[in-house]
């Protein structure tokens, strides 16, 4: 690989790393290990050769137990220079995080080296502080769609290799051999400077100078503290600007307010200058006073972030209603006064620059919103994937403008809008509770219909809704045109004055809502406000499968405290059908039935029942001399049938109906016992993949919904049930006896403490594992979602997507993540000798 390919991954304007040079070789060969803390930690292990180095990313790290066979990833090469770097690389850039060189010396070839790189095998002496003796390099055939070559880095049986079960040389040394600082240490150094060893080939910056007194800012203008500004307001568009002069931040899910901050006395003010300060608790006001300033007045959106880490405006409203003040965090986005001047004139940049020094990092209740400096589209990209909002796009060198204009724009994830409650229905299941609203939005003044929504209540907030609509019914429509039979049935109309935030897949021909969700009031809105954007007007509905089955009490709570009904849940299959399909079809099915929702009975059921809905198939297991009919789908009316039936799990079997005994998948369930980090199962699912892959297998990952991975691979079906059990056995055997302290191939709980379970188990006949897509009937909705190797990552936990935020994400997506699942099948080879360890 040439420095080509290194220069091009980076910008060395903002990163320290050195631009280096191809050299002649050197008299001596060195090497270097350096411990990396980006995405996930990692150590890149470095040989000089042919004036450059030679580079391979080792997930886990150099093991001295020759049995530990570690995954080595080449990468592109590195210049030589880069063998004495040690410091942070920015975030945003290539391989954000820490670095520290962790060892390094000298290494000689057992052979010649070039042609060891040619046939893939190299064998080494390391002659370094840490690391000695013989080492292996053992390339793996690459398989389809992969960038880079898998290599095994082994250590070789001498003096300097240890048994099983040894100290870890990795945690006996974690410290640097050039400044003896451990990488937990560099956290929070600017880049490119280090504590111990000063600045290290920082370049220099053409940056504006902020001084912590705004009376040295160009532009500022003293003033007195404003009582409310209107605020900016970004325009809806439909794709985000591109060009170095925009900074794109997050969208966050929550109430915008202003923070008014006076000799310790702090008001939170609304868009519309109405004081909440009340409304959120001590302890946000205690923060916000205690910030190390005067007088400020700070632009920010309050939220509640959940477990996932994305802020969520239905979870915010919950607590609003249960009085729960420990979660509330308030990002400031903009600073328009401080200390007596005001900063409205200054550039956002600028005034950004001085927020950040004003809002102190660390602290868990007011945080700095940074933005992204990346092309708008790559960063609105990366947040659809995540299932956020959105993001906003700000002119860097705009002033601070009140109302809506194009210095502020937004570009939405999915359809999130605001809409006018003018009726509601009753619940079928529930007393004093609502079923549905009846949705408008003003357009020249008249108040025109869009359609209803029946899901995302949850039980407490159907009661409150009902309470509150009650008080408001009128006996006539507030719609400007008269509802046809359908949209009117059931509904009692009421005074339209209530503001809902709703989130909808897409708009209809007729300009109706289609799976619309409620996600909370905006009480910080009012109903006037509330008019047709003319980027968001009804557009061509994109092709979604046609249903027909009729859902009995669609408005019937599965997941009570996230308000997924049996509606919600009929719209979150027909988003995903065309992705789920290929996994859920004409196989025998096991179910997880929860009638009533996720706090009813819950039962496991494979056989049919009576009062089977029509769309669901009867089929019957060759080998089963009873005759016991099993339950199969032959599409979309068929699993929601099964909806209908409060089937809230889907397991299918690994092999198809046309083949009962030669299944045409394998699932490596890698479930974490207590106490292991997820970083470590991600290592575990990485493993798996390249054990496949040396077995010819190609392997495709998935999250549980509950809490581990799903490494999958397609099979032609050809091997029996006994031997596609036996391999995924040796498989799941092997990686517990190479790594005894991280895994375990036996289910028995007492062994698990703190270790990953590799659950071969689910590949063997009658047993099942949740499909791809399918919902998981445990509190938070949460589904398994197929991911890409390359989304893997501490910020997507086994439970992050969910019935409300997988749509986004699929809508997002360039193409199915799974998208060759099947072309790469390929038939399970018989198991060969074991052959003579290098």
């Amino acid at each position: 690989m040439a420095l080509e390919t290194y220069r091009e991954k980076r910008d060395f304007s903002k990163t320290s790393e050195p631009r280096g040079r191809k050299r002649k070789a050197a008299a001596h060969n060195s090497f270097v290990i350096q411990k990396h803390a980006a995405r996930r930690l990692h150590y890149d292990f470095r040989l000089e050769l042919d004036g450059v180095l030679k580079s391979w990313a080792v997930a886990r790290g150099p093991s001295l137990v020759p049995t530990d066979k570690r995954l080595a990833v080449q990468v592109e090469d590195h210049p030589l220079e880069y063998g004495d770097f040690e410091g942070t690389i920015p975030k945003g850039e290539y391989g954000g995080g820490s670095v520290i060189v962790w060892d390094r010396g000298t290494w000689e070839p057992d052979g010649d080296p070039h042609k060891g790189l040619e046939k893939g095998h190299i064998e080494l002496e390391l002659h370094g502080e840490k690391l000695h003796g013989h080492w292996h390099l053992v390339r793996m055939a690459r398989r389809p769609r992969e960038k880079n070559d898998n290599w095994l880095l082994i250590k070789g049986e001498d003096d300097a290799a240890r048994p099983e079960g040894a100290d870890d040389i990795l945690e006996e040394r974690p410290e640097s051999v050039k400044t003896g600082r451990l990488i937990e240490e560099l956290e929070g150094e600017p880049p490119g400077w280090s504590s111990k060893t000063g600045r290290i080939n920082q370049p220099k910056r053409t940056a504006v100078k902020i001084a912590a007194d705004p009376s040295s800012v160009k532009k500022a203008r003293t003033s007195p503290l404003p009582d409310f500004v209107e605020p900016t307001l970004a325009m809806l568009t439909k794709k985000p600007p591109s060009g170095k002069q925009w900074l794109h931040e997050i969208k966050f899910d929550g109430y915008r307010l202003q923070a008014r901050i006076e000799h310790g006395r702090v008001r939170l003010l609304t868009r519309s200058g109405l004081d909440w300060s009340d409304k959120f608790g001590k302890e946000l006001i205690t923060a916000l006073a205690a910030l190390p300033l005067k007088a400020a007045l700070l632009d920010g959106e309050l939220v509640v972030e959940t477990s996932s880490g994305a802020s969520d405006f239905a979870a915010l409203q919950a607590d609003l209603r249960d009085g729960r003040t420990d979660r509330f965090v308030f990002y400031a986005f903009d600073l328009l006064y401080l200390d007596g001047y005001d900063l409205r004139a200054v550039p956002l940049v600028e005034r950004k620059k001085i927020l950040e020094k004003v809002v102190p990092s660390g602290t868990s209740k007011i945080r700095f919103s940074s933005d992204f400096d990346a092309d708008g589209d790559l960063v609105l990209e990366h947040a659809c994937l995540l299932g956020l909002e959105g993001i906003v796009s700000k002119q860097a060198d705009e002033p601070y403008r009140s109302g809506r204009g194009r210095s502020w724009l937004k570009s939405k994830c999915s359809f999130r809008e605001e809409f006018v409650i003018a009726g509601y229905v009753p619940s079928s299941t529930a007393r004093k509770a609502i079923g549905s609203l009846s949705l408008g939005i003003f357009d020249k003044g008249r108040l025109q219909y869009v359609g209803r929504v029946g899901t995302g209540f949850t039980n407490k907030v159907a009661e409150d809704l009902y309470s509150q609509l009650e008080n408001m019914r009128t006996d006539k429509s507030s719609f400007d045109k008269r509802l046809s039979a359908d949209e009117a049935r059931g509904v009692r109309f009421v005074r339209p004055e209530l503001v809902a935030a709703i989130e909808f897949r897409t708009w209809t021909g007729d300009g109706l809502l289609r799976h619309a969700a409620f996600r909370g009031l905006r009480e910080d809105k009012r109903a006037t406000e509330v008019i047709r954007e003319p980027s968001i007007a009804a557009g061509r509905e994109p092709e979604l499968p046609k249903r027909t089955v009729i859902l009995t009490h669609p408005d019937r709570l599965y997941w009570p405290d996230e308000g997924v009904t049996k509606e919600g849940l009929a719209d979150y299959y027909t988003d995903v059908w065309k992705y789920m399909a290929p996994f859920a079809v004409q196989r025998p099915l096991a179910l997880l039935r929860c009638p009533d929702g996720i706090g009813g009975q819950h039962f496991f059921q494979k056989h049919a029942w009576k009062g089977l809905n029509e769309n669901i198939v009867v089929i019957h297991d060759p080998k089963d001399k009873d005759h016991t009919p099993l339950v199969s789908i032959d599409g979309l009316d068929g699993l929601l049938g099964l909806v209908q039936a409060g089937s809230l799990e889907l397991h299918p079997w690994g092999s198809t109906i046309a083949d009962w005994e030669h299944p045409d998948i394998i699932i490596m369930d890698l479930d974490p016992g207590p106490g292991v980090p997820w970083e470590r199962v991600i290592e575990a699912a990485e493993e798996t993949r390249a054990r496949m892959n040396q077995a010819g297998l190609e392997a495709f990952v998935k999250t549980s919904g509950g809490k581990g991975l799903h490494v999958v691979s397609p099979l032609k079906p050809s091997a029996d049930w006994l031997v596609v059990k036996a391999f995924t056995k040796s498989i799941a055997d092997q990686m517990a006896a190479d790594s005894p302290a991280r895994y375990v191939s036996t289910i028995t709980k007492s062994k698990r403490q703190g270790k990953i379970l590799i659950d071969y188990l689910r590949n063997q006949r009658g047993s099942t594992a949740v499909a791809p897509y399918s919902t998981r009937a445990r509190p938070g909705a949460a589904v398994s979602m197929p991911l890409t190797w390359d989304e893997l990552s501490p910020a997507i936990g086994p439970a992050y997507f969910t019935v409300n935020n997988a749509p986004t994400r699929l809508a997002a997506l360039r193409s199915d993540p799974w998208e060759d699942f099947r072309s790469a099948a390929v038939p399970l080879e018989q198991p060969k000798s074991r052959r003579r360890r290098a």
